[in-house]
């Protein structure tokens, strides 16, 4: 039941956060109403939100990449992981479906498309999971945010890393979020940046923050 309740929490946070943040650039991609600002801080404010409502349940991870750093730095359990990871998928799947029903004429549906170099991007995103996952690290115990700052400083991290980072890469930082809108809006190129650049930062973060500063939390 615990599992099943995590897993319900993932799928909807995960779900509300995609579909939020790329209706919000097919919007502007549509129509401007949103603007590049509107967007950086829709995604903020619904992670922000996401977390306060379901960090208690799951850890609002809400991406691939969180869960296998928490595993990696022994805050979250294996076995876990490939439940986590599909309905996190599954969820980002659904939102991209939702955006693309409701907002037809949007060609892209939020893909993440760099206007950047492809090694550059590659580059930007490692960066930008890094800096992510190390705020996530530090404002954390176990796989569950803790203390009334945690969503603001996680969903803060993620405004102020689209605000720059968004004209460059779309400021990704996760795996099923650019795989949702690839999918269902057919935008392929080039996709190995996202499903490989923040599994890497991320993973860096948690082993420089692992060594740095040692964990007495187990699984």
């Amino acid at each position: 039941m615990q599992l099943r309740t995590s897993l319900y929490a993932e799928f909807i946070g995960t779900f509300a956060m995609v579909f939020c943040g790329t209706a919000a650039m097919a919007v502007n991609e549509t129509s401007g109403g949103v603007s590049h600002e509107g967007v950086a801080i829709t995604w903020g404010l619904i992670v922000m939100a996401m977390i306060y409502a379901f960090g208690e349940y799951s850890g609002a991870h809400f991406n691939p990449a969180v869960t296998l750093s928490f595993a990696l730095a022994n805050r979250f359990a294996w076995k876990k992981v490939p439940a986590y990871i599909i309905t996190q998928i599954i969820g980002a799947i659904v939102a991209s479906v939702a955006v693309k029903a409701l907002l037809p004429q949007s060609d892209y549906i939020g893909a993440t498309i760099p206007t950047v170099t492809h090694m550059s991007a590659f580059w930007i995103e490692l960066l930008l999971s890094f800096f992510l996952m190390i705020t996530i690290l530090q404002i954390s115990t176990g796989s569950k945010e803790i203390g009334p700052v945690a969503g603001l400083a996680v969903g803060g991290v993620i405004l102020l890393e689209a605000m720059f980072a968004g004209p460059l890469t779309n400021a990704s930082m996760n795996p099923a979020r650019s795989l949702g809108p690839a999918l269902i809006g057919n935008h392929w190129e080039p996709m190995w940046i996202y499903l490989s650049a923040p599994f890497v930062g991320m993973a860096l973060a948690t082993l420089i923050f692992k060594f740095f500063v040692p964990s007495n939390n187990g699984n």
